[in-house]
């Protein structure tokens, strides 16, 4: 299922402190060149509309968050979110996730790796696009401290066993670990806005996690 359109946002809104791009990232990677606080960080992996992003920098101040998100309209979207929560220890990057793991993030400089509901890309020639690849799989592990942890959402069946295949392939990866779900305590209080979407139509969420030995 593809993306909704977004909802208006304030054009005057200031978000340049939260919206950052590919190219003004340091090199080599300084977290405290875009944090105000150095201390753990998290990247999430298509942050869509920013829910997760949002609710997470909120609940847990003492690690910082970093979305990436390939769609520039869906990148500003998020990053106004967070200007308009004044959230410090989060920010949105507009770039390719493989490219910015491969050319920025060095060796254990991760604790958690979030991948909600990543594009199944249903045609078989278009299989080779899927975020989890083998290739890609060794990056991630590669950029984890150890016990960090690679959580793993999707609606789709098929995308959740190839993904599960990929993460396989790394033996310094432990897992598939199972994640329970919990009964939502009000109208956000979801993973992310597909997961809403899904789940209030009846749908099965697949999850799971996977951890760095």
């Amino acid at each position: 299922m593809g993306r909704r359109s977004l909802g208006k946002s304030n054009s005057e809104l200031d978000v340049s402190a939260h919206l950052l791009s590919f190219e003004c990232l340091p090199q080599p990677w300084d977290q405290a060149q875009i944090f105000p606080l150095r201390q753990s960080l998290e990247v999430e992996i298509g942050t869509g509309k920013g829910l997760f992003l949002q609710r997470q920098a909120s609940a847990m101040p003492s690690t910082n968050y970093l979305g990436i998100e390939i769609s520039l309209k869906y990148a500003r979207f998020a990053a106004s979110k967070l200007a308009r929560a004044a959230l410090t220890n989060a920010r949105i990057l507009h770039a390719d996730a493989r490219r910015t793991f491969s050319a920025h993030f060095p060796d254990a400089s991760l604790s958690g790796i979030h991948i909600y509901f990543p594009d199944p890309w249903w045609k078989k020639r278009h299989h080779k696009r899927r975020l989890l690849t083998p290739d890609f799989v060794r990056e991630l592990t590669r950029t984890l401290v150890p016990e960090g942890i690679v959580h793993f959402w999707t609606d789709v069946a098929e995308t959740y066993e190839a993904g599960l295949a990929a993460l396989g392939t790394d033996e310094r990866l432990q897992g598939p670990h199972p994640v329970s779900s919990k009964e939502a305590e009000h109208d956000l209080d979801y993973q992310t806005h597909f997961e809403r979407r899904m789940r209030l139509r009846g749908k099965p969420i697949y999850r799971s996690e996977f951890t760095r030995v």
